[in-house]
């Protein structure tokens, strides 16, 4: 199930456990989407935001993500001039994470200062570490053309408003993986916001070898028969 990441928006540390308890028993899952929200850069605000003494901690380099044995994390950090978070996340288990182009008033800085802080800028880390780069529906592609050789993988976003999970799919986004996809077709591609049973049969026939599920995977009533069902997507009979 390597093409599956649930993703997990937390409003605190107990709702996060509460999460990672239930996806614990999915044998196929080992890796996670924890979104990380600001309440500026996207709102509402999730966790650790909305506990002063846990972001102290990650600001600190002292914060622990739970089921560090069970499960690896790749951070969407939805956060407004995340430089001074990125360190942190690593310290605290990551080994994926997502940049959001608009975030940054500099994106290069912003690349270079993460690919410094993971070893991708020596080019000794990017087997144990991986960086990527999302942008919105209404983002222009051509004016992040630059900086797509600095990113391991790209995530399309297929929802309007980031950082609310149960949003309807943007169709928009179809035509933009189709065009990147052209240009890059050796670039790993992930789609975030949206994805259901419905949307993920063409998803997959574009060449997008990642989903990220949020509320279609963990609101429903069955999780375990949810998976199943997104499985058999790429079976013989499947996409």
């Amino acid at each position: 199930m390597s093409f599956l990441t649930p993703a997990v928006l937390p409003a605190s540390r107990a709702e996060l456990e509460l999460q990672l308890k239930k996806l614990s028993a999915l044998h196929g899952v080992s890796r996670i989407q924890l979104d990380i929200v600001d309440g500026r850069f996207a709102a509402p605000a999730s966790w650790p935001f909305t506990d002063a003494t846990d972001i102290q901690a990650l600001l600190g380099r002292e914060l622990s993500f739970p089921q560090l044995d069970r499960f690896s994390y790749e951070i969407d950090v939805m956060v407004y001039e995340p430089d001074e978070l990125i360190g942190g996340l690593f310290e605290a288990g990551a080994t994926r994470i997502v940049l959001h182009a608009e975030s940054s008033t500099s994106l290069p800085r912003l690349l270079t200062a993460v690919q410094r802080q993971t070893g991708h800028e020596k080019d000794f880390a990017p087997s144990h570490t991986a960086i990527g780069l999302a942008f919105n529906i209404d983002t222009d592609l051509r004016t992040l053309e630059p900086y797509f050789s600095q990113v391991d993988f790209v995530q399309f976003m297929g929802i309007a408003e980031i950082g609310r999970q149960a949003q309807p799919f943007d169709r928009r986004v179809i035509e933009k993986i189709k065009q990147f996809h052209t240009s890059h077709p050796e670039m790993p591609m992930q789609v975030d916001g949206g994805v259901s049973l419905v949307t993920a049969p063409q998803l997959l026939a574009l060449g997008v070898q990642n989903l990220v599920v949020g509320s279609a995977l963990l609101r429903s009533p069955d999780i375990h028969a949810t998976v199943e069902k997104f499985e058999s997507l790429v079976s013989p009979y499947g996409v």
